[in-house]
């Protein structure tokens, strides 16, 4: 897939409407979760690959953790500082590729939530799990929030439109079973302001995931089906996999 739509995508419209998806509920609920599965110690070093707008990496911050988050999008991480100066908290950030990590075993923990993975293609996925598994010490864990093909695909609807605010938001979705791609072409309008931009993700089964998770140097693998822990299971909404680096 050499379709480089992400380097461009989180920006404007797009990044407005992603930082007011969630709330501060669901980012307090989410870092239970993350602290609980991760075996987060006190002042553990933990990594966000990619960030996003912080908001996991802000909290977790707050509750005396020590947070890094890596993001492509300048207005992200613009994003992010801002909202770490309002939490009046600390938060390495770097703008940087996600398969391009610069570290060699020095974090506890990583984490790769919002459905952050399958942008890059079938090689760029893998190097960028092979860069997360180098960056973590010996046993540290990781966890995954994945878009299986056995969450996608059971539930698969050719276009949808939501409200959140004062953005609409609208998507037209294509799935290509001979290729396992999803096309998204998705408008973001705000008063008379709109943007319209495509994303392309490949679609991976929960096997395939776990396969390439395993080649990447994880291992002792937790599945679950949705942060209440629930088992994996057909149309699921979510993959979540938490996994320890091999020695």
């Amino acid at each position: 897939m050499a379709d480089q739509w992400w380097k461009t995508f989180f920006s404007g419209l797009m990044v407005e409407f992603w930082r007011a998806a969630m709330s501060e509920e669901a980012t307090r609920i989410e870092a239970d979760f993350l602290e609980k599965r991760l075996l987060l110690e006190p002042g553990a070093r933990v990594l966000d690959v990619p960030c996003g707008a912080g908001r996991h990496a802000i909290e977790l911050a707050a509750r005396g953790h020590r947070l890094t988050g890596v993001d492509i999008s300048p207005e992200f991480l613009e994003a992010a500082r801002a909202n770490a100066r309002e939490r009046g908290v600390s938060v390495e950030w770097l703008e940087a590729d996600m398969r391009e990590l610069p570290w060699r075993s020095e974090f506890d923990a990583a984490y790769c939530a919002g459905s952050s993975f399958g942008f890059l293609g079938d090689q760029g996925d893998r190097e960028f799990l092979a860069a997360v598994a180098r960056s973590l010490r010996s046993g540290g864990r990781f966890f995954g929030d994945f878009k299986a093909a056995e969450s996608i695909l059971p539930n698969f609807r050719e276009s949808y439109e939501m409200t959140l605010g004062d953005i609409r938001f609208a998507a037209r979705n294509r799935y290509d079973p001979l290729t396992a791609t999803m096309e998204n072409v998705y408008t973001a309008t705000r008063g008379d302001r709109s943007e319209t931009k495509r994303a392309v993700h490949r679609i991976y089964t929960a096997n395939e995931i776990l396969r390439m998770l395993e080649d990447a140097g994880f291992s002792n693998f937790e599945t679950f089906g949705s942060i209440e822990a629930e088992p994996y299971r057909l149309g699921s909404p979510s993959l979540l996999v938490v996994a320890a680096r091999n020695g």
